[in-house]
């Protein structure tokens, strides 16, 4: 029968089958990928507080927000539609097709700000959010393809450490660049480096193993063996030719679970990014925003506690803890400890500056557990649609990055006000406690009957699988 995989006894297909190979290269050009996303995601945050000490760029408070938050509204356009499309022409085709568009932008936008001032730079902004929505919904296509279960949670982490890499490079070398060359260097340099990383993964980044001309066979037969190992019969990777069950998602408790928890996570995570620094110096008379060394911290710590949690990870799986308890273990370190550090946040005082770092860094970086909970759970649901499941779940979630700071802005009216931002920490604290709760109880890391609408017709057949292979290892 045609389909069937020959499965050899007595062997183990696990991680440990194969040193390094060619899946850890794709992982590696994908970290690179999120490092200069995140760096041309973040930089006009650092280089905004050097342009508008020109007198070209006097914008109000308003204009800056306005401009800052115009990446998001084109972030969230394009999730769903990037995971169709990552299916439908391949991940690696999406991926460059952002990247590129995106790169190319942002060597323009001083030029753009000077020739169009705050409107043209909105719209450049928001242009580079559409190109970059496709970044998660495609990466998630290409782990499910390259990873073998075994793998999923840390080559899944170690690529989206990427995003905590180019974050801390970016919030630390701006303010250098700004003062030596200027702050369009910043665009420069950052739609450069983006360049260069689109020129390499074209020629380097792959789909699929199966469309790779640098794999191994022994390598695409262990990643081949283990993911159909994972679904007991062996399914085309990817299936493009199935249509997403969209009703089969939404009513799903496992997904929607996910979907709450991945709210939560980016409420918090924004929030904390975008009002942290003014509350530390408007409360505790600390200008973090000022001192590189400050601002990035926070995603030192979370880039330091990923691996870690990676190591943690490799120690539980060698143990009898099953798979969807360690999802929800590290979901809750993510979440449910912040949650507590928030609430702490709130009640320190203006002279215990130090110790606010301190539970601010925590705080940030804890929730890197989310990596290897949440993060990488739509990969467990469904492989074959996963990169349409984090498409829909990170374009509502990115709702909770433009809708956070808007709270902010209607509770806290006078920003020295250390009790009206308590109200904030204890807010998002209730979006951790409820949306890592609705996680633990109906979450699961189960492959979901919907991920193959035609197992049903596979299933009726088995008795004739079983024989044939039978036969083959006889």
């Amino acid at each position: 029968m045609s389909g069937i995989i020959k499965m050899p006894k007595n062997r183990r297909f696990e991680a440990e089958d194969s040193a390094l190979g060619e899946r850890h290269m794709q992982i590696f050009l994908l970290f690179c990928g999120l490092m200069v996303g995140f760096a041309m995601r973040v930089n006009l945050s650092v280089a905004i507080v050097a342009m508008t000490e020109l007198p070209d760029y006097h914008w109000s408070e308003r204009t800056k927000s306005l401009v800052l938050s115009s990446f998001f509204w084109g972030y969230v356009l394009t999730q769903v539609p990037a995971g169709v499309l990552a299916r439908k022409f391949g991940a690696k085709a999406t991926i460059v097709t952002g990247l590129s568009i995106c790169s190319v932008l942002n060597v323009f936008t001083p030029i753009c700000a000077r020739l169009g001032g705050w409107q043209l730079l909105c719209g450049v902004r928001l242009l580079e959010g559409v190109c970059q929505g496709v970044l998660y919904p495609s990466y998630h296509t290409l782990i499910s393809a390259w990873v073998q279960p075994s793998e999923r949670a840390s080559l899944g982490t170690y690529a989206y450490m990427g995003a905590q890499f180019g974050t801390i490079v970016m919030l630390a070398t701006s303010g250098i660049l700004a003062s030596l060359a200027g702050w369009a260097s910043i665009f420069y340099i950052s739609g450069g480096f983006g360049c260069l990383w689109v020129a390499a993964y074209w020629l380097r980044g792959s789909s699929s193993p199966a469309q790779s001309k640098y794999i191994s066979e022994e390598e695409h037969q262990l990643i081949q063996l283990a993911q159909a190992r994972e679904v007991e019969t062996k399914l085309e990777q990817p299936k493009e030719s199935l249509s997403p069950p969209w009703l089969s998602f939404f009513t799903s408790p496992a997904f929607l679970s996910l979907t709450a928890t991945h709210c939560a996570s980016t409420w918090g995570f924004w929030t904390l990014l975008t009002q942290i620094p003014n509350y530390m110096k408007n409360v505790l008379g600390k200008d973090i925003k000022s001192n590189a060394l400050l601002s990035s911290l926070p995603y030192t710590v979370m880039l330091l506690l990923s691996w870690f949690f990676v190591w943690l990870s490799k120690i539980l799986q060698k143990s009898s803890i099953s798979l969807s308890s360690s999802r929800k273990f590290f979901n809750s370190i993510g979440q449910f400890l912040p949650m507590c550090l928030l609430v702490a946040l709130g009640y320190v005082q203006q002279q215990q500056d130090t110790l606010a770092v301190i539970l601010l860094c925590l705080t940030v970086g804890l929730n890197s557990g989310c990596q290897l909970g949440f993060v990488i759970n739509h990969i467990d649901l469904s492989p074959n649609f996963a990169g349409v499941l984090m498409g829909i779940s990170n374009g509502i979630a990115n709702i909770m990055s433009i809708a956070g700071p808007l709270l902010v802005g209607v509770v806290v009216t006078n920003e020295q006000d250390a009790s009206q931002w308590r109200i904030v920490f204890f807010v998002t604290a209730a979006f951790y406690l409820v949306g890592n709760g609705l996680f633990l109880i109906f979450g699961s890391a189960s492959i979901q009957p919907w991920n193959d609408p035609t197992a049903k017709k596979q299933r009726s057949s088995m008795p004739q699988v079983g024989a044939q292979r039978e036969t083959a290892d006889s």
